[in-house]
């Protein structure tokens, strides 16, 4: 089965302005895009770059906060449960503008002045309420765990820990955000990761340590993790949220054979 790649428009195309990145990443061949944060623009400004050039818009973030001094998500922080709404229904409301079936919860760093079974109890709540909301309008809510030597104090710092709640709030619009980068810098051992959590993974991002770089210049050996997908089936995106190292155009060989049998817009 073909795999299917998305741009990461906040990563790839820095040298434009954003909404400008959409049509280079449609000349480029990619048939999706996500993006971090899309609450400076219009949905509308939105809509017309996903249309005009054919997109699919896959995947992006809640509001997570003061991002700009460090806060890097809400859903776990006591005492923010009604920002915290204000973001999910902000969130929903630019999701059904857009189309896009997929919102990344960012989970917030660790408040060290509860303990963390409360801020546990707090995460959990929100994550149910957000996928009992997605469910009635057709959206995945995703949970990703991020290495705390990129991001310090990051509060769902494992793929073993993002299983444990998933299951244990047994809701079928929550699901995993596997970020292979991610998952390398924490605990190594990509394809039995893979395998171990695939029933739980609905969407895949890709970067190469150790610079975060595209996915052929770094440690990680891609064309095998490209195949292992390949044969196991995996028909989900796979979001490119890396850092190219030279101009993006220059560092997509590694992407011209899959490009080239991607899929129209699904």
């Amino acid at each position: 089965m073909p795999l299917n790649f998305a741009a990461n428009l906040s990563f790839l195309y820095q040298d434009l302005p954003f909404l400008d990145r959409f049509a280079a990443a449609a000349d480029d061949g990619f048939k999706g895009v996500e993006y971090l944060f899309p609450y400076a623009f219009d949905p509308d400004e939105i809509i017309t770059r996903l249309n005009d050039n054919d997109l699919t818009q896959v995947l992006f973030n809640l509001w997570a906060g003061d991002f700009e001094n460090g806060e890097r998500g809400l859903s776990s922080l006591p005492g923010r449960e009604v920002e915290f709404q204000a973001s999910l229904d902000q969130a929903i409301d630019f999701a059904t503008a857009l189309g896009c079936k997929r919102l990344h919860v960012m989970a917030g760093i660790r408040d060290t002045t509860v303990t963390k079974e409360k801020q546990l109890t707090v995460y959990r709540n929100n994550l149910l309420k957000t996928a009992k909301t997605c469910e009635r309008l057709g959206i995945t809510a995703l949970i990703e765990p991020i290495n705390t030597k990129d991001m310090p104090g990051y509060f769902l710092d494992s793929a073993s820990m993002a299983a444990a709640i998933i299951e244990e709030i047994n809701h079928p619009n929550l699901r995993l955000q596997f970020d292979i980068y991610h998952v390398q810098r924490t605990d190594g051992d990509i394809a039995n990761q893979y395998k171990r959590l695939a029933p739980l993974i609905r969407h895949i991002q890709v970067a190469n340590p150790p610079n975060r770089h595209e996915p052929d210049n770094g440690e990680i050996n891609y064309p095998f993790i490209f195949d292992l997908l390949e044969a196991e089936g995996y028909d989900g995106w796979i979001g490119c949220e890396y850092a190219p190292s030279a101009g993006t155009s220059e560092t997509l060989k590694w992407a011209h054979r899959y490009l080239a049998q991607a899929p129209e817009k699904h």
